[in-house]
């Protein structure tokens, strides 16, 4: 489908644009305090768990991590790795060693991968654990763990499943397909009784400014950020720029269209015409009457967030610009 479109000569932008939007709204003031709590209780963790969104491995990082990170032993999961295309992980793999990262694995919370965690997660935590000198505590034979990540990556739902995995217990912390679920550090929770492994969870942070646009668009598509912050209709805008440039036409046949769009206005209108999202607002002309319907572009466009998110436009790995030189070598 690609080499059609591409042949034909379609025409398309070749940079987003974001108009009008104050970015620093987009960054709730609690994350500010999130970090402050995650770095008083590093003192007494034996080892960090950050996750990141498999779709955006290095635009999913938070800098400020960084001292957090270096302080204990650090495992890096990359979760949602259902939503990935996979054929980059080679590549993100070489990038991630490049800067440090010596434990990784590619995960998928939403599925009880019970021997995952039984024959991999668990003994890379012990084993980073072992690989330094733990912290002095009163009882050496209880692990704490800490789990970190940017908002909206998995946090949570990996506690539960591992909580469920080792000690069939159910959910001990909150879990939503939002950004901003998980507001405070919690206490410790209880996620294996052999070995004695306690987990904090915390809350989605966030870096308080974002480098350029294109990385607050690829947090806003993953849903690290609230879309009404961002806009619904902004996002899908930037989805469809990055589907065009990227030559992935899949979203065409999805949505039943006759070729690629680059006009966010014109998609929004086509996709709430076909599924039936109309809006009754009341006129302000008198001769339409009282009441018109038109088409609903806010949920035009969440209908089409949650396609994308769902994975129902393929799987996609939106740091692949990132990556070109790797393939160019």
């Amino acid at each position: 489908m690609a080499e059609k479109f591409v042949k034909h000569g379609h025409l398309f932008r070749k940079s987003f644009t974001l108009a009008n939007k104050n970015v620093a709204k987009w960054f709730p003031g609690h994350m500010h305090k999130g970090m402050q709590k995650m770095v008083s209780r590093i003192k007494s963790v034996d080892c960090v768990i950050e996750v990141r969104d498999a779709r955006i491995p290095l635009s999913g990082q938070n800098p400020k991590f960084s001292g957090i990170l270096a302080a204990r032993p650090h495992v890096l999961l990359l979760n949602k790795a259902d939503l990935c295309d996979m054929s980059f992980k080679d590549d993100v793999e070489h990038m991630l060693k490049q800067q440090g990262i010596k434990e990784l694995m590619w995960i998928n919370c939403k599925e009880q991968f019970p021997s995952v965690i039984k024959k991999d997660l668990i003994p890379t935590i012990m084993n980073s654990i072992n690989s330094y000198e733990r912290y002095k505590q009163t009882d050496l034979s209880i692990y704490n763990v800490m789990v970190i990540g940017i908002p909206n990556v998995g946090k949570s739902s990996l506690i539960n499943t591992i909580r469920r995995v080792l000690i069939q217990k159910g959910k001990a912390t909150p879990v939503g397909a939002r950004a901003g679920i998980t507001r405070s550090v919690l206490e410790k929770i209880k996620v294996s009784a052999d070995p004695k492994i306690y987990v904090y969870d915390t809350p989605g942070v966030l870096a308080p400014e974002v480098k350029n646009v294109d990385v607050g668009m690829k947090l806003a598509l993953c849903a690290c950020l609230q879309d009404h912050l961002v806009g619904e209709d902004v996002i899908v805008d930037f989805l469809l720029y990055w589907f065009n440039k990227h030559n992935n036409f899949r979203y065409v046949s999805v949505f039943e269209l006759k070729e690629p769009l680059d006009d966010v206005l014109e998609f929004l209108n086509h996709v709430a015409l076909k599924n039936n999202k109309i809006a009754r607002v009341t006129s302000l002309d008198p001769s339409q009457g009282r009441t018109v319907y038109k088409p609903d572009f806010t949920a035009a466009a969440a209908l089409v967030l949650k396609k994308f998110r769902a994975g129902e436009l393929g799987p996609v790995m939106l740091d692949s610009n990132k990556m070109k030189h790797l393939h160019k070598a």
